[in-house]
């Protein structure tokens, strides 16, 4: 029986990693979210168009009654940004699911011109960045390196079937204006270019060279051109700078003016220079998501790159790491007190003898109903090792009160086995059913409570007859090595008598 179960543990451990992993499930909560981005530099009149345009594609659902109400903002934060709250209808007034109205409005929109929207879900944890789907940046030392790999990994990202609307986090539309100075030109004329940026400076915005205290305040002096204001690229073209032999010559004799799309920021991760990826997700949870990115990431990043995640993605490895170091702290705990309540180690591990097995058969129930990974289902787990404890301690706890009467290991296992069945097998039943209707859930937080409940009937329901027999075949095994308390009162009883035997002779 033993040998069976640490087999069947071992079977569990190797398909722990084909489960699923993710912060918490996909859940309705009948609303949802999209964000719409366009191009730098356009104006509102034209976002709030290309707004109305989406609102006008989501109509029909609004007509269906699935969508009751839209509420929009058209430039939030910035004349190219915006946000449309969807409030979707109570679960009994629709047949499809809200991740199923999603996906139809993610179609609806994607190919809409000018605009480039992305629908999430909220998660009733309020994690920052929940429901955008996958989320990692590319860290490294060069911008326009990083730029180029996340473009290619992107492009790669679209292929695959698990991401939807792969895309970097800030586009690199915003227009720029750069000037190229040709040194040798400028050395040639005996031009001097140490100070030629602050006089570009003081020529296009005026620069800084001072302040003083007028009232006690502090106003700045600047210095500013007293020509015609630049205010086109062209206009620096009458722009004068003095050549060595004294003639002034036009600043383009040696400036190149360039236009160029640069990103609106430059992000930092982990000290590094990085460029940020989203893409919502398929039918995938975000575990093996972040995996695939990984893979699909490898050949393409060169030498000093590496990926970090982020967002949700952040969170689930935190949460990976948190839960190991939980299950660590509750076996330690959970065996430090049974053995300072039995006062013996021997019956500890007894009674801990099931809990791997009852973890086994959680992971099994989970592959098996398609449960992921997540927070709840997580609880549920650390829930079952304390049912499992339990039953494992009125079968033990009876069976040393039995060999204290003067039992035998075999006697008294058995005897406790028959007259502990009933209340051990309540308590697993009566868990049981009580899960059930977790199970059976709908509407509001139905997936949190489904998760919760599939670890506990799922798992007790798989270890219930196994634990019956593992308990007592580990007491016959190691129950020898238990002491009773009828042999150590009469040991103790053998050495008083012995001392005051030898205390009469000497006397």
């Amino acid at each position: 029986m033993i040998v069976i179960s640490v087999l069947f543990a071992a079977a569990a451990y190797g398909a722990f990693g084909f489960i699923k992993s993710e912060i918490t499930p996909s859940e309705d909560r009948s609303i949802a979210f999209m964000r719409v981005s366009a191009p730098q530099g356009v104006s509102l009149d034209y976002f709030a168009e290309r707004m109305r345009r989406i609102e006008t594609l989501i109509q029909p659902l609004r007509d269906s009654g699935e969508v009751v109400s839209t509420f929009s903002i058209a430039g939030r934060g910035s004349s190219n940004s915006g946000f449309l709250v969807l409030r979707l209808a109570d679960w009994e007034n629709r047949a499809r699911s809200q991740q199923e109205i999603v996906a139809d409005i993610s179609t609806r929109v994607r190919n809409e011109p000018g605009v480039r929207a992305f629908v999430f879900q909220p998660n009733s944890l309020g994690i920052r960045g929940a429901g955008n789907g996958l989320s990692f940046a590319i860290a490294g030392n060069n911008y326009a390196k990083l730029t180029e790999t996340a473009e290619k990994i992107v492009a790669a990202m679209d292929e695959d079937p698990g991401f939807r609307q792969a895309r970097l986090s800030d586009d690199t539309t915003q227009p720029q204006l750069s000037i190229a100075i040709d040194r040798e030109r400028a050395f040639d004329l005996g031009i001097d270019i140490d100070g030629l940026g602050n006089t570009i400076q003081a020529m296009l915005d005026g620069r800084k060279i001072g302040s003083v205290f007028i009232d006690d305040r502090s106003v700045d002096v600047k210095l500013v051109s007293t020509t015609n204001p630049v205010n086109d690229p062209t206009d620096l073209e009458n722009i004068y700078i003095k050549a060595g032999d004294g003639r002034f010559v036009p600043l383009s004799v040696i400036a190149t003016l360039k236009e160029q799309a640069v990103p609106p920021s430059l992000s930092r991760e982990d000290q590094l220079r990085s460029v940020g990826v989203n893409a919502a997700l398929g039918d995938v949870a975000l575990g093996e998501a972040y995996q695939r990115a990984q893979e699909i990431a490898a050949p393409l990043l060169e030498p000093g790159m590496r990926l970090v995640p982020l967002g949700e993605a952040a969170a689930l490895g935190e949460t990976a790491n948190s839960m190991l170091i939980i299950f660590g702290f509750a076996l330690v705990i959970i065996l430090l007190v049974l053995a300072a309540q039995f006062e013996s180690f021997v019956s500890a591990i007894i009674i801990m003898a099931t809990v791997p097995l009852g973890l086994a058969c959680a992971v099994f129930a989970m592959l098996l109903t398609g449960t992921s990974l997540n927070v709840y289902s997580q609880i549920g787990l650390v829930l079952l090792v304390g049912i499992m404890a339990k039953n494992g301690i009125l079968i033990v706890e009876f069976a040393n009160q039995l060999r204290d009467r003067g039992l035998g290991v075999r006697e008294a296992i058995e005897e406790a086995s028959l007259i502990r069945l009933r209340p051990v097998a309540m308590t697993m039943i009566c868990t049981i059913v009580g899960g059930v209707p977790l199970v059976l859930a709908s509407g509001a937080g139905a997936e949190a409570r489904i998760a919760l409940g599939w670890v506990i009937v799922g798992g007790l329901g798989l270890s219930t007859l196994s634990t019956l027999f593992l308990t007592p075949v580990a007491y016959l095994v190691l129950g020898r090595f238990i002491t009773p308390k009828v042999e150590e009162e009469a040991r103790l009883e053998r050495e008083l008598d012995h001392a005051s035997r030898i205390g009469g002779k000497a006397s």
